[in-house]
């Protein structure tokens, strides 16, 4: 009965609060939103211009007395009030008409070691924004029941969240965390790798956007079957003029190599780590991968052969971390111990 009623008049939200993108799931309606983590300012004003899609297409195009900023760098929060913003508008905007008169319970999913300090500066963000509890866990754990894999059960599961700001990877059994390591070699690292690389081969300057489009288009790590290519655009470093070039997949593995073996080198420390009982595991099941980074043409091929174990990605990998956070708002109480250690004891309660 009670339960009844706190759903009658609350609801209850998960959200991936990603360094790139910000997605929402609402209880009994699923993901409702999927929006770039950007707020526009107005500096003369100190008042919220824009948030979202809205505000990304301003990204580098503002004047002076507005600025459009990513709130979350590496995955972390580097601009309290902005996130706050954030969140209200993606909170609020969840509810919609829907609004209850209790505020939602909400579940964030944060990357893997964020400090006490940091962790309560997304909890009091979120409270701030209107929610009535806040429970906080890992993204790679929140992706793993997203994914339904078998992190409650006593078996070694190992998996790879690459997103925009950070990249997590974790094994995890009987509901925590084993052994687990943060790097910023994720997808806006990726980013800056084709970026300096255009610059430096062919000494042309391209944005952030151009270089984001490049790696989703035809980035690859692997040779492919069929040469991908694409025009780019820029400025010439010598004349300062406009000057096109194509760019194929190639050139991309190249830009990526040295990220990529940053990345190897990152898991294989994790797996270093990890007691040879839960090793066993890992080999015969493989590592799951997730996150934007997953998509990357020929990561599972390139993981495998690395590693030597089987590599698979999760089933709609952009969405996995936002789905297990829904799931967990269905039952906060059975992932209690899934939670960061406050989260827990509140969850209990």
């Amino acid at each position: 009965m009670a339960k009844w009623t706190r759903n009658l008049f609350s609801s209850d939200i998960g959200i991936d609060l990603g360094t790139g993108n910000t997605l929402v799931y609402v209880r009994g309606r699923g993901i409702v939103m999927n929006e770039p983590s950007v707020v526009a300012v107005n500096d003369k004003t100190g008042q919220v211009v824009a948030v979202g899609k809205e505000a990304k297409v301003m990204l580098g195009k503002t004047p002076p007395h507005i600025r459009a900023v990513r709130p979350l760098q590496h995955g972390v929060i580097s601009d309290f009030e902005v996130t706050q913003e954030l969140l209200a508008y993606f909170i609020q905007k969840a509810q919609g008409d829907r609004s209850r008169l209790l505020g939602p319970r909400v579940v964030v999913g944060v990357p893997t070691g964020v400090t006490n300090v940091e962790s309560r500066a997304v909890r009091d963000a979120a409270m701030t924004s209107g929610a009535r509890e806040v429970f906080i866990l890992e993204e790679p754990t929140a992706g793993a029941i997203g994914a339904k894999l078998p992190i409650t059960e006593a078996v070694g599961t190992m998996v790879l969240d690459i997103g925009a700001g950070t990249t997590d990877i974790s094994v995890l059994a009987l509901g925590g965390t084993v052994s687990s390591k943060s790097s910023h070699v994720a997808g806006d690292r990726f980013n800056e790798n084709i970026i300096d690389y255009v610059r430096s081969e062919f000494q042309l300057a391209i944005g952030e956007r151009t270089a984001e489009d490049v790696k989703v288009e035809i980035g690859a790590v692997t040779p492919l079957d069929e040469v991908l290519e694409r025009a780019v655009r820029g400025r010439d470093l010598a004349t300062g003029l406009p000057r096109e070039i194509i760019l194929t997949d190639s050139h991309v593995r190249d830009a990526l190599s040295v990220s990529m073996d940053s990345l190897m080198e990152a898991m294989k420390d994790v797996i270093e780590h990890t007691p040879p009982e839960l090793l066993s595991d890992v080999l015969q099941h493989g590592v799951t991968v997730f996150g934007g980074g997953a998509l990357l043409r020929g990561l599972p091929v390139l993981l495998a052969k690395m590693l030597g174990v089987p590599v698979h990605v999760a089933p709609e990998p952009l969405t996995a971390v936002v789905r297990g956070t829904g799931i967990v708002t269905e039952d906060p109480q059975k992932w209690t111990d899934t939670f960061l250690h406050e989260d827990a004891i509140l969850a209990q309660a």
